[in-house]
């Protein structure tokens, strides 16, 4: 993720942050992810994020609620800055938008995306059983009740909440549109273009009642351990052509260099899931037996029903035949009783 803000003053802090860590990185080659602990320690540590969400690490939990958002209808009067900060498109988000439903009040500061390259539609960061999505958008949020912006939040155990949507190739997405159609003004890192407000909430599932829930990090640099994740079951789709407008219209690359370098890629991998469990709002119905350890048991027992199913149906196969055999028997000492003494049938 990436916590740029439109404020001035978390600007300044964040770009200030950035120096002070003194180290440039990207997603491949040698300031890849894998180089990457050697200038931002946290990345190397405990509770990092994305991970695979697999079965085996849910939990369900019924205290669980739907998640709420408040004022994501932004008005068409609004503002909001659209960027190319060099590893995503980001989105400004007014501070009156918020989620509701958390201990602790949740405000927004930004949204920005994770997408694959146009040779590999593949570009989620979280992953289900294995399977990457096409992208991923997370909804980044500080905890307002304790610190008084973003800056200040980021690095606290308890500081920021984000939302993931995962993204898949299908349906063309009117919602994505109002900022995509943009795209072309910030083909280039550190380039903005400002746009009219609109319904951030019709970028998110239908569904905020079926999630997965676990603590985690940021997946980029600096990597704190600092974030509630919830991420939706349910994926939204966008067009072939939407994708490609991520995967292929922008750089990563200044305007003014002279070999321009394409931003596509841009996630990190699964990071180890360690003793974290993930908890989940929602029962896998016909499948929840899978994950209840009760999969063994049933094959046992219809291997067993198998065998003897077959051993009953040899049996009466074999008692068929005996049968048979013995009224074969009773019909050949019949025959011969009725004979005469030259052995002629009488």
């Amino acid at each position: 993720m990436h916590f740029l803000s439109s404020s001035p003053i978390v600007l300044l802090q964040l770009t200030l942050l950035g120096v002070l860590h003194a180290a440039k990185w990207t997603y491949t080659g040698p300031e890849g992810e894998h180089h990457w602990p050697k200038h931002y320690p946290y990345c190397g540590g405990a509770f990092q994020s994305p991970i695979d969400i697999r079965s085996e690490l849910l939990r369900f939990d019924p205290t669980l609620r739907p998640i709420e958002v408040q004022n994501y209808n932004l008005s068409p009067n609004e503002q909001l800055t659209l960027g190319n900060n060099g590893h995503s498109v980001q989105i400004s988000l007014p501070s009156k938008m918020h989620i509701s439903s958390l201990p602790h009040r949740y405000t927004a500061a930004q949204l920005h995306f994770h997408w694959g390259s146009s040779s590999r539609p593949a570009g989620s960061e979280h992953t289900v059983n294995s399977k990457q999505y096409a992208a991923e958008m997370h909804v980044v949020h500080y905890n307002s009740d304790k610190y008084p912006n973003m800056s200040m939040a980021v690095d606290k155990s308890d500081g920021l909440a984000v939302l993931g949507v995962l993204i898949e190739v299908g349906d063309f997405n009117p919602a994505f549109e109002q900022f995509l159609r943009f795209i072309s003004g910030i083909k280039y890192r550190d380039q903005r273009v400002q746009i009219s407000g609109f319904n951030i909430r019709a970028l998110l599932p239908a569904r905020l009642d079926e999630y997965y829930r676990y603590d985690g990090s940021l997946t980029t640099p600096p990597c704190y351990p600092s974030v509630l994740w919830t991420v939706f079951r349910n994926p939204v789709t966008i067009s072939r052509k939407q994708f490609l407008s991520l995967a292929t219209a922008l750089y990563s690359s200044h305007a003014q260099d002279s070999s321009p370098v394409p931003l596509n890629g841009n996630y990190r991998k699964p990071q180890l899931a360690d003793s974290r469990v993930v908890l989940v709002s929602f029962k896998e119905d016909d499948q929840s037996w899978i994950n209840t350890g009760l999969l063994v048991p049933i094959l046992v027992s219809s291997a067993l029903g198998f065998v003897l199913l077959v051993s009953l149906l040899c049996c009466l196969l074999r008692q068929k035949r005996s049968a048979a055999e013995q009224d074969k028997s009773k019909r050949a000492a019949y025959n011969i009783g009725d004979r005469d003494e030259y052995g002629s049938r009488v």
